[in-house]
């Protein structure tokens, strides 16, 4: 007896996986709910109007008597399990393919909305972080790529104005700051378009350079965000004052740990906390070799020490860099950079990543001469960012996306962008995000 239930569950759940790939790859059975334009998906479409449940407990489902299965001929598969075990297997699914889920019955629509299903899908494994790209330097209008799926979505996110703002994510969570006066803070869920604007960060109003960065927390659903401001000393172009401020989510405060006065050195826009880190690079003002141009320093954001000093945390670059960008990796800082050549450093001649241990850089891969040439004119600055083990590359003048695969040390290009270049000097940009259903600011 006990091996039949077995075999019927089994058997049950082999259904629906099946099921579920019939689902996404016959988009005819949800034509009512897809909106395909020009070749692009609209992700409005693919997901109902879906809200956060509130901390309440959640409501047992409806349930078959016995006198309607007496009745029945024959009972839905879906319907043979219960609700936690149905529960289990939806949360496995490509965030997509969930919300999809919820258009198929009303029994359905309550579990992927239950507090108790949020619970169960954040105790999944991560899921593949998507790359969310601007299509134009004036308007926040983008497309964002799953690579689980392999399909670009159209998406508004919440709170942002421009394109140009400040953008940094971490576990679900994109905190956005505005580029002008860089007093308008925004920390949102892209996928529940849940949102909340932050106090005013403290310090000078208007530094000429500002680093952003995020550190959630999906235990305790705390957050932490990061900016680090430079200015300029006056009159004084290889001095500049460079400070931390530092919002805790649980106390909803600002704190300014520490402030410093670099020499030949100055603060930029790229920076990442990490295992409880901040990492920042920063720029070389004169006065040093070609091999100096960059350097990172760190910050430790567990002591809060102000009297430390931050210089002395000094770690060199592995080569001439072109640029560098900042991610967090599983607790583990990696950088990807352009390649100057030794006799002109501005000049980008490939891209290297690397992961750091300790205080030394290890290679961990350069992109083959066959990718760097698909992206045609590179530049010497480009847009990359990534998380959990995918690294998004993609140059600002092309929405051309590059994805290397960390764990299988594999290069591939995404899915072509639905959206094409209008005119020559239209610029793209973009970052990466983790899709999560649980994590609201």
């Amino acid at each position: 007896m006990v091996y039949c239930v077995l075999w019927i569950v089994l058997y049950s759940l082999w259904f629906l996986l099946v099921f579920f790939c019939i689902l996404d790859n016959m988009c005819v059975w949800f034509s009512s709910l897809s909106i395909i334009m020009e070749g692009e998906t609209s992700w409005v479409s693919h997901c109902p109007d879906y809200v956060v449940p509130a901390m309440v407990e959640f409501d047992s489902f409806s349930e078959l008597n016995d006198e309607e299965n007496r009745e029945t001929s024959s009972v839905p598969v879906d319907l043979i399990l219960p609700d936690d075990l149905l529960e289990r297997i939806l949360a496995y699914l490509p965030i997509a393919s969930i919300f999809r889920a919820s258009c198929v019955c009303k029994r359905w629509y309550e579990i992927v909305s239950s507090r108790r299903f949020l619970w169960n899908f954040s105790q999944v494994l991560s899921q593949k972080p998507w790359y969310f790209m601007f299509t134009s330097s004036e308007e926040p209008v983008g497309y964002a790529y799953d690579p689980s799926l392999r399909k670009w979505y159209s998406i508004d996110l919440p709170c942002i104005q421009t394109s140009n703002w400040f953008i940094a994510s971490s576990c679900g969570l994109v905190c956005i700051m505005d580029n002008d006066s860089r007093s308008e803070l925004y920390v949102c869920n892209p996928i529940t378009k849940c949102s909340k604007n932050l106090q005013e960060p403290p310090g000078l109003k208007f530094s000429d350079y500002s680093a952003l960065a995020i550190c959630a927390n999906m235990k305790t659903f705390c957050y932490s965000v990061a900016i680090v401001k430079s200015k300029q000393v006056p009159g004084n172009f290889y001095q500049w004052d460079l400070s931390i401020h530092i919002y805790d989510s649980g106390t909803m405060k600002w704190l300014t740990p520490l402030t410093e006065v670099l020499t030949g050195w100055r603060g930029g826009d790229e920076s990442v906390i990490c295992d409880g880190v901040l990492y920042f690079l920063i720029y070389a003002t004169g006065g040093g070799g070609l091999e100096s141009r960059h350097g990172l320093i760190t910050y430790n954001l567990s002591s809060r020490s102000s009297h430390c000093s931050l210089i002395k945390t000094f770690i060199p670059v592995p080569c001439s860099l072109t640029c560098g960008r900042l991610m967090n990796l599983k607790e583990k800082l990696v950088m990807v950079g352009g390649i100057g050549k030794p006799d002109r450093p501005d000049i980008i001649k490939g891209i290297g990543i690397w992961v750091l241990k300790g205080t030394e850089w290890q290679e961990i891969s350069r992109m083959p001469h066959k990718y760097f040439q698909g992206f045609g004119e590179f530049d010497d600055v480009f847009a990359s960012s990534g998380t959990d083990d995918l690294i998004y590359i993609q140059s600002y003048g092309a929405p051309a996306l590059l994805v290397f695969d960390v764990n299988q040390k594999q290069w591939r290009w995404s899915q072509k962008c639905p959206v094409t270049k209008r005119f020559p000097l239209q610029l793209f940009t973009g970052f990466c995000f983790e899709p999560r259903l649980e994590m609201s600011p």
